[in-house]
């Protein structure tokens, strides 16, 4: 029973000791499902095969009947074919070298191999490729960590190159685009990074370019799919930007001011009264309140209203 446990409690530990950081590639990576070869390794098998009853055939032919001899000489004549003679897909690449030093690039379709002195090193894969990265809470310019996750979009353009310049070319521009997206973070502020991801895809793209050209690579494009800023951050740039948005807003408001004042005051010169401009602003002003309200609004004659005002300007309160 104790087994069992200490066997279940191994068995589980992985899983429960997998950090975020570990969960995050989990959640965003995509292993994208791979063609099938069998079609080139059931070819590979009929080249064997075929050439095992040649040479039985043959075997039995001359001698009468089936040796060791020749059951040997069959299985390493076949090898020699099968060695010799291969298929390359659509599209595929494939880096022959002679004796260990480059000799040329092969494929698609089928091609041939000297046995033992020839052979094919790697098979390059020239269809574009999506690459996810991220770079977990890396310092910004005003140092705030944040955590920014994207996708690279790549192409191998030179077989040779990538088979002879660097040793695991999927690899190395994993790890170039990873560092060069902490850079291009590092130079930039939060509210850059999160404003300006067009600009962003371009400075990653461009440090990818200067080290994946020297490896036959070619960077087709840099895609930020998604920023993490800190939550606690996030509540003041939220209150900054609605603080910005309400200054725009009132300044807005002033600006139409000044050009309804501009209006009002030409509407008055035509009615020959500086007093005009202050009496259509007052009767634009209830316009708008009666709008918004939907109410009513009375109009009482200014005659009416000089009554309760003595002659001496106060204000005179009507008897009972």
């Amino acid at each position: 029973m104790r087994k069992r446990k200490f066997k279940q409690l191994i068995k589980d530990a992985p899983y429960a000791a997998a950090d975020s950081q570990a969960e995050m590639w989990a959640a965003n990576s995509y292993v994208p499902r791979k063609s099938s070869r069998n079609g080139a390794t059931i070819f590979s098998v009929a080249i064997f095969m075929a050439a095992c009853v040649a040479v039985l055939g043959a075997s039995v032919a001359f001698v009468g009947e089936i040796t060791l001899g020749g059951v040997i000489l069959m299985v390493l004549v076949a090898l020699l074919v099968v060695s010799s003679v291969h298929t390359a897909l659509s599209w595929e690449k494939v880096v022959v070298l002679r004796l260990g030093n480059f000799n040329r690039v092969v494929g698609p379709g089928l091609y041939f191999t000297i046995p033992i002195i020839e052979h094919g090193t790697i098979r390059v894969d020239q269809r574009t490729i999506a690459t996810p990265f991220y770079a977990e809470k890396t310092l910004t310019a005003d140092l705030v960590p944040v955590t920014v996750d994207a996708v690279l979009f790549w192409v191998v353009w030179d077989a040779k190159k990538a088979c002879t310049e660097v040793e695991d070319y999927y690899a190395a521009v994993s790890f170039l685009a990873q560092t060069a997206l902490r850079e291009a973070v590092g130079r930039s502020t939060v509210a850059e990074v999160a404003l300006r991801r067009d600009q962003l895809d371009e400075e990653i793209k461009a440090d990818i370019e200067k080290e994946a050209a020297d490896w036959g690579l070619d960077i087709i494009a840099v895609k930020v799919r998604d920023i993490v800023i800190p939550d606690e951050l996030q509540e003041v740039m939220s209150l900054e930007a609605q603080a910005d948005r309400e200054k725009n807003a009132r300044m807005t408001v002033a600006a139409a001011e000044v050009d309804l004042a501009d209006m009002l005051k030409e509407a008055a010169a035509l009615y020959g009264s500086e007093d005009a401009a202050m009496k259509l602003r007052a009767m634009l002003m209830q316009y708008e309140t009666v709008r918004k309200s939907r109410g009513t609004v009375v109009t009482m004659p200014t005659a009416m209203s000089d009554g309760f005002v003595d002659p001496d300007g106060k204000t005179s309160t009507p008897s009972a």
